[in-house]
C-alpha cells in the first residue's frame, strides 16, 4: 500500500484552510435544490467536501443544521467528539483499524456540537463529508468557549480543549 504525505493530499486534491480548523475541497453540490422544513431558502439536496487534519490541527466545536455523514480516507485515525442536543457527549474514532473499534463511517446528527483531532500518533487524517440537505455558511454556528462551558459545564475540559475564542 502506498502512503502518501500531508503535503501530497492538500497539493493534488487542491485543499483549501478550512475556517473551524484544517483543510477542505467541496467536491460536490446537488443541482437538485429543494426547500426543507427550518431551513431559510432552498438547499441544494447533498453536498460533499474531502477534509483533512494535521498534528496540532482540530476542528473546532461547531453545529449545522443538518446531518453530517464523515468517510474516512487515508492517514490516522481521527477522534469526532459530539455533545449532542440533550448533552450528552460521544468520542467517535473514525479510522481503519475496526478491531480497535474505529469505524470508516459516521453520521453526526442535526444540531448536534462537534470538533475533531488527530487521535495518539500520526501526521494526518483525511476524511470526507457529506451534507444533507447540503451545507450553507447560513446554517453553521461556531460559539465562544464560554457560551459551550456555560451550557455544558460537564464538558469543561474537551470543550477548552477544541475550541478557539
Amino acid at each position: 500500500m502506498t502512503t502518501y504525505s500531508k503535503q501530497h493530499w492538500i497539493d493534488n486534491l487542491g485543499l483549501l484552510p478550512h475556517p473551524e480548523g484544517g483543510y477542505y475541497k467541496e467536491t460536490y453540490r446537488s443541482g437538485l435544490k429543494a426547500d426543507f422544513f427550518g431551513f431559510e431558502g432552498g438547499r441544494s439536496v447533498s453536498t460533499g467536501i474531502y477534509f483533512m487534519l494535521g498534528k496540532g490541527d482540530f476542528s473546532a466545536f461547531h453545529r449545522i443544521k443538518s446531518d453530517e455523514m464523515w468517510h474516512f480516507y487515508d492517514g490516522s485515525a481521527l477522534e469526532i467528539h459530539i455533545i449532542h442536543p440533550d448533552g450528552k457527549y460521544e468520542m467517535v474514532k473514525l479510522g481503519r483499524n475496526i478491531s480497535d473499534g474505529e469505524v470508516f463511517q459516521y453520521v453526526v446528527p442535526a444540531d448536534s456540537w462537534f470538533g475533531s483531532r488527530l487521535g495518539q500518533s500520526g501526521d494526518f487524517a483525511l476524511v470526507g463529508c457529506t451534507v444533507a440537505p447540503g451545507f450553507d455558511f447560513k446554517d453553521f454556528d461556531m460559539p465562544s468557549k464560554a457560551h459551550l462551558i456555560n451550557k455544558y459545564p460537564d464538558h469543561e475540559k474537551i470543550i477548552r480543549e477544541l475550541s478557539r475564542q
